[in-house]
């Protein structure tokens, strides 16, 4: 197969059941396949959500090294901080094409009680997260959530579903990509979705705010070490979320926000609410044409940039929530969709899961 540059770059796709029936692997790499052509066989990967219903309570840590000796100094240092309920190799095939590849390892934990002090679960985990991936040369972290996992690499999209046997998992949510590197480097690490804990994102296009919101996030302790743009949304949507406890829907107008002009014309309160997030949070704003999928264990949203420079289309067939960049990859997977549409610019598409606390976050949201 011959390759040309795709002018908008990468392909996303992701499919959720809001009453958390088990959708099987197959039906996500049928859709992310289908635009193979907008990337360039150099990083694809997946995020399933509910995949690991054996340890529930665990927080099950995905690690990729580049040699045995980045695996005892990691594990050296898991063991200090965690108990381990239970840990393996990632299961995975052998590919032709995939012929130099790292180590792959899933350690179900959870973090030890420290005498004398009440420590975030979640705070300690990032801080290991962070930890490592800063720390200890050849190994990087890329997931850390509750019964969720991320699998991905250098390779296409059909590629890599082989390479790590997504055919045999099945979950209530995922979300895939396909990449075409501009201005960062084609490598495992590299490979899209990005995550910390349950956050996981998918990217197309290019955050040239990235030095800002980079800067931004290390006042709060996060270290951005993928050399991939789309790190840092991970990372600000734990932040404003997680951390500040914004409304999901608050912390999409922080991402995308209005441009002055239009906060200018909105009513009193609402114009105060923008004005307000704009200076406190001008930091974390994202520069640059994107569409992004956010999935964590309450739902998922579907986002672009202020005037849509990407593209991203979302439908709906039962209970299932299907979206991605191209209609085509969610036809491949569901041949009639009840309903089709394109979101609008800086508009979120919040999908809950019918019995998510976040439910109540949407209303006044675009959402079914």
């Amino acid at each position: 197969m011959s390759w040309s540059r795709e002018i908008s770059g990468c392909g996303l796709a992701g499919i959720i059941s809001r009453k958390r029936e088990l959708i099987p692997g197959e039906d996500i790499v049928t859709s992310i396949v289908h635009q193979e052509e907008r990337g360039n066989q150099l990083g694809a990967g997946y995020a399933g959500y509910g995949i690991y219903p054996q340890f529930p309570d665990c927080y099950a840590l995905h690690i990729m090294y580049d040699d045995p000796h980045a695996r005892k100094n990691t594990e050296e240092y898991i063991k200090d901080c965690f108990v381990v309920e239970h840990f393996e190799g990632i299961p995975t095939r052998r590919v032709p094409s995939i012929v130099d590849r790292p180590i792959f390892y899933r350690y179900f934990v959870v973090p030890v009680e420290l005498p004398g002090e009440e420590v975030n679960p979640d705070d300690y985990v990032m801080t290991v997260v962070m930890e490592i991936n800063d720390k200890i040369d050849g190994a990087f972290v890329i997931s850390s959530g509750k019964n969720m996992g991320v699998f991905k690499g250098v390779g296409g999209p059909a590629e890599i579903a082989e390479f790590f046997r997504i055919d045999e998992y099945k979950a209530h949510q995922w979300i895939a990509h396909t990449r075409f590197p501009t201005n960062t480097p084609g490598w495992w690490g590299g490979a899209h979705p990005f995550t910390l804990l349950d956050w996981a994102v998918v990217h197309n296009g290019e955050i040239s705010s990235y030095g800002i919101n980079r800067r931004y996030l290390e006042m709060f302790g996060y270290k951005c070490t993928l050399m991939t743009d789309t790190e840092v949304v991970a990372y600000l949507v734990d932040l404003l979320v997680r951390r500040h406890r914004l409304p999901l829907k608050l912390a999409a107008n922080v991402l995308a926000a209005p441009f002055w002009k239009d906060i200018d014309r909105m009513e009193e309160k609402k114009r105060r609410l923008f004005t307000a997030l704009r200076m406190v949070y001008g930091s974390a704003l994202l520069n640059g044409p994107f569409a992004i999928l956010v999935a964590w264990n309450g739902g998922m949203m579907g986002l672009n940039d202020r005037i849509k420079l990407r593209p991203l289309v979302v439908a709906v067939d039962g209970d299932r929530v299907y979206m991605a960049s191209e209609e085509s990859a969610i036809r491949a997977a569901c041949p009639h969709p009840s309903r089709v549409w394109a979101p609008k610019a800086g508009e979120p598409v919040i999908v809950p899961f019918d019995d998510s606390k976040d439910a109540w976050e949407v209303k006044g949201c675009q959402i079914l």
